[in-house]
């Protein structure tokens, strides 16, 4: 899929966030600059009901916490500094399953990587504010 600006990052998002349910887990994908950040924070804006929420990168936390309207929370992971699941494990992972996650650099998850997960890699278009997300998972919800 071809988002060829920042607000269809956004968009897409906005569209996926809806259908994510307690235990889920995003997984994206891509280099840095790419969209995983800017995905995630509007994704957590349309699942909070909030579109000014405040949504830091967690890149030097390691993960950001956000409750959800009707209880439930979803977590926002960054797993860039980290060499392994080990660590992951240490920030609370398993905790964090039964919410939502969102995770960037899902590749540091190894065997924790959650099976049915939705998976999102993103990487640079042709044009500069250009990206392309190839998406797999949760095909029975219509994603």
């Amino acid at each position: 899929m071809t988002l060829p600006d920042l607000a269809a990052t956004e968009a897409l998002a906005a569209r996926l966030a809806p259908l994510a349910q307690a235990g889920d887990a995003v997984l994206l994908e891509g280099p840095l600059g790419a969209g995983k950040s800017a995905f995630a924070r509007a994704f957590l804006r349309r699942l909070a009901g909030d579109p000014g929420l405040e949504v830091p990168s967690p890149s030097f936390t390691l993960v950001q916490a956000y409750p959800l309207p009707g209880g439930g929370e979803a977590q926002h992971f960054d797993l860039y500094r980290l060499t392994g699941s080990g660590e992951v494990i240490e920030l609370g992972w398993e905790d964090a399953r039964r919410g939502i996650v969102l995770v960037e650099w899902p590749d540091r998850l190894g065997p924790l990587r959650p099976e049915g997960a939705l998976a999102i890699a993103f990487a640079y278009g042709a044009q500069e504010t250009e990206r392309v997300a190839q998406i797999s998972g949760w095909e029975a919800r219509g994603a």
